[in-house]
């Protein structure tokens, strides 16, 4: 499998990236419920928790989801922030390392570099203890990939070496963004500042509030259903030389195949 670049994306930030022969898992969330919020898709199946290495970008829990943890086979390690071994406990099979912005790690044949996001990265609103929501950038032998987590614009992205592929967060599921959150227009511009040959659009389309569509349809519209649309023509327009692919929920999505990274 050496050479491979592929996509799987399961819903909200949940993907599986196929690198240089790793699988890698990026904040898995493979449930249908998450207290108020309901999947709107269908649910992740077995191979949804078949990974080599997991990468989570923050405490919150719609992105360090421990039941989902669980699901994963024994020995995959954990990289994740400060405080997350805590949370997990037994919920990982695997080694948990906690990591801080700035920092490299080798494992699975992979250099992981953490990146910094412009994100609360706490727990919840009520914690007392701060920790740093963060972002990865993932190089093997032939490719690369760079998974910011839930950021906001920072100037930073323009200091990262371009990548083979992005996967950028666009929306959200909720009435509201706010700033430490990408919407389409400012994932186009962090695809620009970073420069990538393939772009998926994440963090959208997945989870819904329970009632909140009935009571606030317009908010649905704006972030949960239209985002793909206005990203896909940002992205035209600001980095036209990237190839941005929308994928449904599932979907496996082959970049690059072996015999083409051969030639």
């Amino acid at each position: 499998m050496t050479g491979r670049l592929a996509l799987t994306w399961w819903g909200h930030s949940s993907t599986t990236v196929e690198l240089d022969g790793v699988r890698i898992a990026t904040d898995p969330l493979l449930t249908n419920r998450l207290a108020h919020l309901r999947r709107s898709g269908p649910m992740p199946g077995s191979r949804a928790a078949d990974a080599d290495l997991i990468l989570i970008s923050h405490l919150h829990g719609d992105h360090l989801h421990v039941p989902s943890l669980r699901r994963f086979r024994s020995g995959a390690p954990v990289l994740a922030p400060p405080g997350a071994a805590a949370i997990i406990g037994r919920g990982a099979t695997g080694p948990i390392y906690e990591m801080r912005p700035g920092e490299e790690r080798n494992l699975c044949g992979l250099r992981i570099q953490v990146t910094a996001a412009f994100h609360d990265g706490r727990r919840s609103p009520l914690s007392r203890k701060g920790s740093p929501a963060l972002g990865f950038r993932v190089s093997g032998v032939a490719h690369s990939v760079w998974y910011p987590g839930d950021t906001g614009l920072t100037e930073a992205m323009s200091q990262l070496a371009s990548v083979d592929l992005a996967l950028v967060p666009i929306g959200g599921w909720g009435p509201s963004l706010g700033e430490h959150h990408l919407d389409p227009v400012q994932a186009a511009e962090a695809l620009r500042r970073v420069g990538a040959t393939f772009a998926v659009p994440v963090h959208y389309g997945t989870f819904w509030p329970v009632g909140l569509r009935r009571l606030s349809p317009a908010s649905h519209e704006r972030l949960f259903v239209a985002p793909p649309t206005h990203f896909v023509a940002a992205a035209a327009h600001q980095t036209p030389a990237t190839r941005v692919h929308v994928a449904r929920q599932g979907q496996r999505i082959e970049l690059i195949a072996d015999e083409q990274a051969e030639r």
